[in-house]
């Protein structure tokens, strides 16, 4: 697991650190899936491969098939 700080996180999205953190972490993202909060500190590391794998999930269009059932492609 790849764990980044929000500055690493936004220069890889190419967002401002702001912006992640204002933005995607309260709107966005899900504590315990995208972001941990380690030994319950105010500090947030992210989860860069569940990050990275929700925002492919969103971005391939569900297509139906002839028999209803959903094709991911």
């Amino acid at each position: 697991m790849t764990y980044m700080t929000s500055e690493q996180l936004a220069e890889k999205l190419n967002y401002t650190t702001r912006y992640v953190r204002n933005i995607l972490t309260h709107e966005v993202l899900v504590e315990g899936r995208h972001y941990i909060r380690p030994f319950g500190r105010r500090r947030i590391l992210y989860l860069w491969e569940n990050i990275e794998a929700d925002m492919f999930e969103d971005a391939v269009p569900n297509i139906p098939m002839a028999n209803g059932e959903k094709c991911h492609g």
